[in-house]
């Protein structure tokens, strides 16, 4: 076992010496169950908050209303919560207060089964009121209870069954699949896009994120948040998503939500990434791969590639990414002599794409001002002009590049 696991016995050994029952909760036990060594402890208990920090010195209160502390314990940090009942949901996703209440009604008032067992650290055993392992056995996400209830008190839930049924490909319910159905219209306002956003960051982590975005369609979730989706065939869906499994470990979510929307211009993507509470950085990529895609196609239609285009291209952050991306789409054949076809164009370009990446032209104004060039519009566009000289005609020397932008235009303008 880790060393979290040993801070956090010690933490519920306390507990029990001072008279309150204590295990870990949630998470870690579904994992532990699963043979999953995981760190992230919780703790439940039947001591009050006020009870908690009056027993350990270095503490953080978290959640007075959902009774819950963090414990600081030898450089860990483990979050100790009340066994609680939640009282009536208002708003879609969160309880109006709680009460103070058994190990098995806490277990009762948890999402789904899997995440509803709890674990003795002290006596080594497992305490599942809501057969949990049953269902990790069968591999199925299931709510605890009444599904329809479940999602009325948290509307978020419906994502988090996908989200856990792509971490651990298991299948959703029957019974759970329906209530979602039936309850993804309710989705917003209840929860915000952000929560949304930060669920699709979890999924997009995990190898069954295409299987996920299917189902979410087929339930009609999925065109409740892109409701540019609503008249997608789901043969179209599984077609897009066929791509993910050839798309690099590095690539972003943002990266396979955006081959859901191939047909729309850039600017209308930026607006969906917008929508979803992306970030500035998903913004440049988005505006980065439609560039590249554009390439792509004119260079799939010239009979000679332009060489300055591809540097500068090459020498961005995120191409290799890209591109890998865009040949993900293709068939097996096509995709391999594509990357060929690139990586062979991108190692003939290495000196130029090096340069540019650190924006060091052979051409610069410390040379061009010892020609006698004065600082100025002109000094400007003759750097522009040596660098793409420079690339289109493979030259490494100064000098030579001098020589030929003195018969060009631009040494006249």
């Amino acid at each position: 076992m880790t060393d979290a696991y040993h801070i956090a016995k010690l933490i519920v050994l306390k507990l029990h010496r001072a008279g309150f029952i204590a295990y870990f909760a949630g998470g870690w036990v579904r994992d532990y169950v699963m043979d999953h060594p995981s760190e992230d402890i919780d703790i439940a208990t039947d001591a009050t908050p006020a009870q908690i920090m009056d027993l350990f010195p270095h503490t953080v209160l978290v959640g007075l209303a959902f009774g819950v502390v963090i414990v600081v314990s030898d450089g860990h940090q483990f979050e100790v919560a009340t066994f609680r009942k939640d009282l009536h949901y208002a708003d879609g996703r969160h309880p109006e207060g709680i009460e103070m209440s058994t190990p098995r009604e806490d277990a009762l008032r948890r999402d789904f089964t899997i995440n509803g067992m709890f674990y003795d650290p002290i006596e080594e055993l497992i305490h599942d009121f809501v057969h949990g392992q049953d269902d990790i056995r069968q591999g199925i996400i299931r709510t605890i209870g009444d599904p329809y209830e479940r999602f009325f008190e948290d509307r978020l839930r419906m994502l988090r069954a996908f989200r856990f049924s792509s971490r651990f490909n298991f299948s959703i319910d029957g019974e759970t699949q329906e209530a979602i159905r039936q309850t993804a219209v309710k989705l917003f306002p209840a929860v915000a896009m952000e929560r949304v956003w930060q669920e699709f960051n979890k999924m997009a982590s995990y190898p069954g994120f295409d299987h996920a975005l299917v189902q979410m369609h087929q339930l009609g979730l999925l065109s409740v948040i892109f409701p540019e989706l609503e008249s997608v065939h789901i043969k179209d869906l599984r077609q897009w998503v066929k791509s993910f499994v050839h798309f690099p470990r590095e690539s972003p979510t943002i990266a396979y939500l955006m081959e859901l929307f191939l047909s729309q211009t850039v600017e209308n993507k930026i607006e969906i990434a917008k929508r979803i509470k992306g970030t500035n950085r998903e913004y440049k990529w988005i505006e980065f791969m439609g560039t590249l895609e554009h390439a792509v196609a004119r260079d799939a239609a010239a009979a000679v590639a332009d060489p300055y285009e591809w540097s500068r291209l090459y020498s961005h952050l995120d191409c290799e990414c890209c591109l890998q991306i865009i040949a993900a789409r293709m068939s097996n054949e096509d995709r391999i002599r594509f990357l060929q076809i690139h990586q062979e164009r991108a190692d003939r370009l290495r000196p130029h794409i090096l340069r540019l990446k650190e924006n060091t032209p052979l051409i610069n104004a410390t040379f061009l001002k010892n020609q006698g060039i004065n600082p100025g519009i002109k000094m400007g566009r003759l750097i522009r002009e040596g660098e793409r000289l420079a690339i289109q005609e493979d030259l490494h020397e100064p000098h030579a590049i001098f020589d030929r932008l003195q018969t060009l235009p631009v040494w006249n303008e």
